[in-house]
């Protein structure tokens, strides 16, 4: 029986899969729409989160108003931001997804290990969110050009976006392929 030796390169397996690496990144990795609807599903449930609990409680203790120096600085946009932050970074840390990412199906991979490091996703959620938002999200457009579908905060991170159910299909490619 033939069998298939892990550094063989000349076997037709290995041949297949290297040849149409392009069209297999297409079937395993998320594409920009899958990431664009679980962003704003994301935003949905930030919005709430900020509307439902943190403008009450700013109410609450008189802080809806209050503001250092600028407009920019006030109570409300500085803890709208950090609940922001916390969401992406707090959810891609514990659960490799936020609630937008797990309704699509979707999950956060280290392209460089098995798991997360906090470096990770520091780097991806807090750094690379904020320089693509500081470009009016131009940069999350950066997703439809790349060939694992990575945006900037990918980049920075050394991260990508998968679909689940094709995560047991992407290790065996990996594996053909070493």
């Amino acid at each position: 029986m033939d069998t298939f030796e892990q550094n063989d390169t000349s076997h037709p397996l290995h041949e297949t899969v290297s040849s149409h690496i392009g069209a297999i990144h297409k079937v395993v990795y998320a594409g920009f729409f899958p990431r664009f609807i679980a962003y704003l599903i994301d935003l949905i449930v930030i919005w709430s989160i900020n509307t439902i609990v943190t403008r009450p409680l700013l109410n609450l203790m008189n802080l809806s108003e209050a503001k250092l120096w600028i407009n920019l600085f006030s109570a409300s946009n500085i803890t709208t931001s950090i609940i922001f932050f916390a969401y992406f970074i707090l959810l891609t840390y514990f659960f490799r997804a936020t609630l937008g990412k797990m309704i699509m199906g979707l999950s956060v991979e280290s392209l460089i290990g098995s798991a997360l490091s906090t470096k990770q996703v520091i780097f991806r959620e807090c750094i690379g969110r904020y320089i693509s938002m500081a470009f009016l999200g131009l940069p999350y457009l950066v997703v439809l050009f790349t060939k694992r579908y990575q945006g900037i905060h990918d980049y920075f991170a050394d991260t990508s976006v998968i679909k689940n159910k094709m995560r047991q299909f992407k290790e065996e490619v990996k594996t053909a392929l070493t």
